[in-house]
């Protein structure tokens, strides 16, 4: 059994007894959380009965003579005479006690969902209270379609998705929320090792592509990347939908020629000797994003000290996995079967940015994948503008009030601040896509400006 540094204490190791990871078994992580709770709620007594002596007897030196001439407990008797301390306490209690300390958060085995399944394994759920079952899922439909059920609390999802649900784009529109992005890079374009001479797009017209999904950032920015070579992605090739696990298999197969997938189905072409990285997705778009957590909008109004727990104890996951330093750790926290499934080596490729490409060669790309939760309205302006462009999205779009109700970018601002992290003071900028700059104050000009489009 493989053991584990825990990020926060470098005397304790992890083990996998129980279902946070962080104990022997079971029980001892049941009385941990017990006692967790215990004393969450004597602070918070203690807390209240702080406030109210302070606010009767503001004076120090009166507060002191006071305490120490009739005792700390007599003196709360003699309070709570006048004035319902109990039902403060109880308020209190109230205000920031987890409405639900059990859920299911459901996954794809990608590293795209680094923080999400690390927080599991590492510890990041038990140290906010929360007892998390991070469910491996076969696909984003099921996904989907298991959060907008209830049997999962929230999800990782492609951060189009909760654009896609709130809109109503192949779903009936649910509102939903994206607080946090995953993962920004990546991604790559993987071909078939039979293909290793045709380094040239304008040579791939016929090709069969796979894409994870139709409403993702691998969908839109392989559309983009052909039709920047000329390629028109609806006439000139093929993209069908593959679920991440099945593309590999594929590939092997012959049913395609090639993928832009999430890692580490692209490692782990190479690993296996079925096909070769022709181009990271870095370098089509540096930081753009990628997964996402996401959540229904009534899972944050109707249980939100819930929701912040989960939020924070992913941003702190995220914090830790933005540290290159970490990466080899988290690798082989998430590498088993239960997780990725994937051989360390191959996850190890991914997050170090150290890696074979397929061709003989070993890269060095720090920043092949890196951990930036920040949920900046111009990457949703972005996403909505692709919709838009492949008929996806019809009609009037008021791009930045979708973008504001979608990416919680003032949640993401406050708990970043908290977990260390720096965010930025505004959440929109340009950026550039092949060289082609976006401002998000234009989308509509920026749709017209494609030769190749479907609107």
């Amino acid at each position: 059994m493989s053991s584990f540094k825990d990020p926060f204490d470098a005397r304790t190791s992890l083990t996998r007894g129980c279902s946070c990871g962080r104990h022997t078994d079971e029980a001892a992580h049941q009385a941990d959380l017990a006692g967790q709770t215990a004393d969450s709620e004597m602070l918070g007594n203690r807390v209240v009965e702080a406030a109210v002596v302070r606010a009767l007897f503001p004076h120090d030196a009166t507060r002191r003579r006071f305490l120490n001439a009739v005792g700390a407990s007599t003196a709360l008797a003699a309070i709570s005479t006048f004035f319902p301390l109990g039902a403060a306490k109880e308020a209190f209690a109230q205000s920031g006690r987890l409405e639900k300390t059990s859920l299911k958060v459901g996954f794809i085995p990608i590293t795209c969902a680094t923080p999400i399944i690390m927080s599991q394994p590492m510890g990041f759920y038990a140290r906010q209270g929360l007892n998390v079952d991070v469910v491996k899922t076969a696909g984003w439909a099921v996904i989907r379609d298991k959060t907008i059920n209830k049997e999962y609390d929230a999800a990782h999802m492609l951060s189009p998705m909760p654009l896609a649900i709130s809109l109503g784009v192949g779903s009936s529109p649910i509102p939903y929320t994206m607080p946090a992005v995953e993962n920004i890079n990546g991604q790559a374009i993987t071909l078939a090792i039979k293909h290793k001479d045709k380094r040239d797009p304008k040579s791939w017209k016929g090709f069969k592509f796979a894409v994870p999904f139709d409403y993702s950032m691998h969908n839109y920015l392989l559309r983009y990347f052909l039709a920047e070579h000329g390629l028109d992605p609806d006439r000139d090739v093929q993209i069908r939908s593959v679920p991440p696990p099945e593309m590999v298999a594929n590939l092997r197969a012959d049913n395609i020629d090639g993928f832009l997938a999430p890692d580490p189905v692209n490692q782990r072409a190479v690993y296996d000797g079925v096909g070769y990285i022709h181009t990271l997705t870095k370098d089509i778009w540096a930081g753009h994003p990628c997964c996402a957590f996401a959540a229904s909008r009534e899972f944050v109004t109707k249980l939100p000290n819930t929701y912040r727990a989960l939020l924070k104890a992913i941003m702190e996951a995220t914090a830790f996995a933005s540290k290159p330093e970490n990466r080899k750790q988290i690798a082989e926290a998430i590498a088993p079967a239960n997780y990725l499934n994937q051989p360390v080596t191959v996850v190890e490729q991914v997050l170090t940015g150290t890696f074979a490409d397929g061709l003989g060669n070993i890269r060095k790309e720090p920043n092949r994948i890196d951990f930036d939760p920040f949920p900046w309205h111009s990457f949703a302006i972005w996403i909505m503008t692709q919709m838009k462009r492949w008929g996806q999205l019809k009609g009037n779009v008021d791009y930045a009030k979708v973008a504001r109700e979608v990416f919680l970018a003032t949640d993401a601002m406050k708990l970043m601040k908290e977990v260390g992290m720096k965010p930025p003071a505004t959440t929109t900028k340009k950026f550039s896509v092949m060289g082609k700059e976006f401002d998000p104050a234009k989308p509509e000009d920026y749709i017209a400006s494609f030769a190749i489009k479907r609107t």
